[in-house]
């Protein structure tokens, strides 16, 4: 393996630097991006879960405060003393940080398998400029001298998509993914926004007609 890294010259390093950076991000956003970390069960509305069955949950689980959706839901919850839309405003912030968190270094994963395949191009024209340089038309210098030149150059090239085709992959696969938290993100907020006002609401008004 190093004597392929040196056979490609000076630009496979940014091509080793690319492949460290596409291996570090992926196991990193692997870890980040497990379900129980974004959208923990315990803390889903069902018709068998209301806000204050999930509100107690969370305030006796740390693991459960520290989760996406945690955080999402005490935001509104420490604001359900005030006005809806000053709740829902306070939702919607939290829901904007938690996402861009998702998000981090995902767009940098899909640059590195855009970015990999042109350093590999470079480094093969630049190999194939060299092996023409070696021949001096002038004499009675062999062409052949231009095979090795050439075979070299392509280590770049090959070094290139090897990097981007797993590259690509990994980024469409955790673009898709953070696409599906936020939709079912979204379907939580406004069904925790729902149970917290307008549940209580009714509640309180079937109380006032019953006592009435």
């Amino acid at each position: 393996m190093w004597e392929l890294v040196k056979a490609g010259g000076w630009l496979m390093l940014p091509l080793v630097l690319c492949s460290i950076f596409t291996v570090a991000i992926t196991v990193e956003r692997f870890i980040r991006l497990k379900k129980t970390m974004i959208l923990p069960k315990a803390l889903l509305l069902n018709q068998t879960q209301n806000a204050d069955v999930v509100m107690q949950q969370l305030q006796q689980d740390k693991v459960l405060q520290s989760s996406t959706l945690g955080r999402i839901f005490t935001a509104g919850y420490q604001s359900k003393n005030k006005n809806e839309q000053y709740a829902r405003a306070q939702m919607e912030t939290t829901a904007s940080q938690e996402i861009g968190y998702l998000e981090k270094n995902i767009n940098f994963l899909g640059t590195l398998s855009a970015v990999a395949p042109l350093l590999g191009l470079l480094g093969t024209v630049l190999g194939i400029i060299e092996s023409f340089l070696v021949i001096d038309l002038g004499t009675n210098s062999n062409p052949t001298l231009m095979i090795p030149g050439i075979s070299k150059a392509l280590i770049t090239t090959a070094a290139g998509m090897f990097i981007a085709i797993p590259a690509l992959f990994a980024y469409r696969y955790f673009q898709r993914l953070v696409q599906e938290y936020v939709a079912e993100l979204e379907q939580q907020s406004t069904l925790f926004h729902a149970a917290l006002f307008y549940q209580n609401s009714t509640a309180e008004e079937q109380d006032i007609r019953k006592a009435g």
